[in-house]
């Protein structure tokens, strides 16, 4: 059986990579080994959050799927750091782990022009350098013009609890144990990563009266700018806060030894941004307690998820731990927290179109290139579809600038930098955050998505009259004056506001803290304009100059993308370049100055001398 592109893998890259490329009108086979576990959530029950929560709507403004998966299977949703600046604000729904893997199942079925195949892929079929297809652990063969890997945490993975190692993926499930030695054989640097999950509760075991309830807002939110869900805010499930104890820490400290992480059985290198409850205690020695959250993973589970409380203790060590924390003294354990350790490629094998520098047609994407995290998986898959679709199509890829997107700084940041422990996306990360906003990531991408034909014509021309609306409220704005007059000023004060000296313009006055643009209705009968037109004024008006700034850096950062280094240039005959430099820039390959400039150990002179002797000009 023929295909034009095969996805192996059905986790949130892989089910994005192959609606991208099935939309985008090729035949498309989706190979998995359990289709009931499609898009599963075999961690945390939760998407989003800061800058993952803003990758989930640049891959709905691309034309994903993981906004809309979202909002139609949340129990709880929240806009998170609200009181703080846009650059940092960003959605987080607690999800149903059970209606989410579901109804991504169920809209990969009805996807037009793809298959989904339960089976475990051996070896991938290479012809003269060239991906062009997979064989099956049954030896049967299927041919494809080009190959997605998107294996996860199950490539050659091992379960950890204690000192036990079981050859296991995530919730009890076959590993994928074929390809790595051909990764390897064929010159892949694999490294070993490690990730974990916490225990579950059973629900009505847990004394809530001594935590912290934590509701959803009051206020309807969702992640896609392209469809609309409606739901119950009162009906929405609660989270709940509570703390590790001294109790807690001593049963730890005292059990240490027994830990996976400190026994000598793992491996791999675990996640920095989320440890495990014994590693916080080591590296955070001064805290004398640690926030758990206890969090609902479905309306049809009576489980609870410890956020926080990752680990790889013994399971009568894990049952001591958890009584120990308050609330939880009754608590029955459903599923015993374990770690899990699998195999990673080095991301700086791939070119940031994410195919692979050394087999052409192949592409790599999610967990297997050492991210971590449902949301930068998703980004990933659904850039392997677009570009694998623009392969075959003889188009050039999709490769998206670090002022466009924070899909474009994780990739970028992955193929340049590498990693060598679980990548997780922060806000940080981000040199333009202010212009990669939970707003507006509609005006930054759904252009790219609506050109390759993921975005319907219906919806884009919504997101065009968005845009006009915007403009028309601004133009408003501008043209707008308020006068310093008694009776002005008097109404003024009455709403609490600052006064006004001189003639202003709306526009000019929103630029103050305790002016916003609805405020304007009170001045003039004819706006009428939704909540999200009038915040997205708002925030491009309050920080116009923070905004021209930050525009203003990133053009330099694009002039620097334009310069194209030469395929064939030979580094070793360039001279007064450093050895280190040479080295990485070999090993990378940047395909710009820009990209040069951002390897590691490729200091400002080697650039310059790069640019004089390419006779490159800024």
């Amino acid at each position: 059986m023929s295909y034009e592109i095969i996805v192996v893998g059905g986790g949130h890259a892989g089910s994005e990579a192959a609606l991208a490329s099935a939309r985008m009108n090729h035949k498309t086979l989706l190979i998995t080994g359990n289709i009931d576990y499609i898009a599963s959530m075999p961690c945390n029950p939760s998407i989003g959050g800061p800058a993952k929560g803003i990758v989930v709507r640049e891959i709905d403004a691309l034309g994903g799927e993981m906004a809309i998966n979202t909002d139609a299977t949340h129990i709880q949703m929240r806009l998170l750091n609200h009181s703080k600046g846009p650059a940092v604000q960003a959605l987080r729904a607690q999800s149903d782990k059970v209606a989410y893997s579901k109804r991504m199942q169920e809209t990969l079925k009805k996807q037009d022009g793809l298959t989904l195949l339960e089976g475990y892929v051996k070896s991938i079929l290479i012809n003269d350098n060239i991906a062009c297809g997979v064989e099956l652990e049954d030896g049967t063969k299927y041919k494809s013009k080009v190959v997605i890997i998107t294996t996860g945490t199950y490539l050659n993975s091992n379960v950890l609890i204690g000192d036990q190692k079981i050859i296991k993926g995530p919730d009890n499930q076959k590993p994928s144990l074929g390809l790595s030695p051909q990764l390897k054989k064929i010159g892949f640097d694999l490294f070993r990563l490690k990730t974990g999950t916490p225990p579950r509760l059973k629900t009505d075991t847990i004394d809530y009266s001594q935590t912290e309830r934590h509701d959803g807002d009051s206020y309807h939110r969702q992640f896609s700018y392209r469809s609309s869900f409606s739901y119950d805010i009162m009906k929405q499930y609660p989270c709940y806060l509570t703390y590790t104890s001294a109790q807690t820490h001593q049963i730890i400290h005292n059990n240490l030894h027994r830990s996976s992480m400190y026994s000598g059985v793992v491996e791999g290198i675990g996640p920095r941004y989320c440890p495990s409850i014994e590693d916080k205690l080591v590296r955070f020695k001064d805290k004398h307690r640690h926030q758990i959250f206890l969090e609902p993973e479905s309306v049809s589970l009576d489980e609870i998820y410890v956020q926080g409380f990752s680990t790889s203790m013994p399971k009568e060590v894990q049952e001591e731990m958890i009584k120990s924390i308050p609330g939880l003294e009754n608590a029955v354990i459903t599923k015993y927290a374990y770690a899990i350790e699998y195999d990673a490629i080095d991301a700086r094998q791939l070119w940031p179109s994410l195919e692979s520098k050394l087999v052409n047609n192949l592409y790599f994407a999610g967990q297997i290139n050492g991210t971590s995290g449902y949301e930068e998986a998703a980004g990933q898959g659904l850039i392997a579809g677009i570009n694998a679709s623009l392969k075959v199509q003889g188009k050039l890829p999709l490769v998206l600038k670090r002022n466009e997107a924070y899909i474009g700084v994780l990739i970028d940041d992955l193929v340049t930098k590498g990693t060598i422990e679980p990548y997780r996306l922060l806000t940080s990360r981000a040199e333009y955050r202010l212009l990669l906003r939970h707003d507006n990531a509609d005006q930054r991408l759904m252009n790219y998505g609506y050109n390759f034909g993921l975005i319907k014509e219906e919806q884009y021309e919504r997101f065009r009259e968005k845009v006009q609306l915007i403009k028309e409220l601004k133009s408003k704005l501008k043209n707008h004056y308020l006068y310093p007059d008694t009776k002005t000023n008097t109404f003024l004060g009455s709403l609490g506001k600052s006064l006004i000296r001189d003639k202003i313009s709306f526009y000019d006055l929103l630029k103050r803290p305790d002016y916003y643009s609805k405020d304007l209705i009170r001045f003039k009968d004819d706006i009428s304009y939704s909540e999200d037109i009038f915040d997205q004024v708002d925030i491009e008006v309050k920080y116009e100059g923070y905004i021209s700034k930050a525009l203003k850096q990133a053009e330099k950062m694009v002039q620097m993308e334009n310069l194209k280094i030469p395929e064939s240039i030979n580094y070793d005959s360039l001279k007064n370049l450093a050895n280190e430099a040479k080295e990485k820039l070999k090993k990378i390959r940047p395909k710009t100055i820009g990209q040069a400039a951002r390897i590691s150990g490729v200091n400002p002179s080697d650039i310059s001398i790069l640019l004089i002797q390419l006779n490159i000009k800024k």
